[in-house]
């Protein structure tokens, strides 16, 4: 099953949204920098925010877009203080 995922970073003050089949493994990505050019291997100190798991691949995919799109940190926090808004994002999408 897949997921979406949301870090934040303090030192940069900003998020990272992401989506892939198996969080844990991709947490750990990031933790290590095993991509050396991606934007989160600028710091060290992502921290999970967030995560909506046991998605479809293609549900998690439309979802992360869809909060890309968005281009808002209110939006991101509107997401981890009202759960009903992933409820309504399933079914969008």
């Amino acid at each position: 099953m897949a997921a979406v995922y949301i870090l934040f970073s303090k030192s940069l003050n900003k998020f990272y949204i992401g989506s892939c089949l198996d969080l844990n493994q991709r947490l750990l990505d990031h933790k290590n920098r095993t991509y050396v050019r991606s934007f989160t291997s600028i710091v060290d100190d992502w921290q999970l925010v967030y995560s909506i798991e046991e998605l479809d691949g293609n549900l998690a995919r439309k979802i992360e877009a869809h909060i890309k799109a968005m281009k808002s940190k209110k939006y991101i926090e509107n997401l981890v203080k009202y759960p009903e808004i992933v409820i309504k994002l399933k079914e969008k999408f």
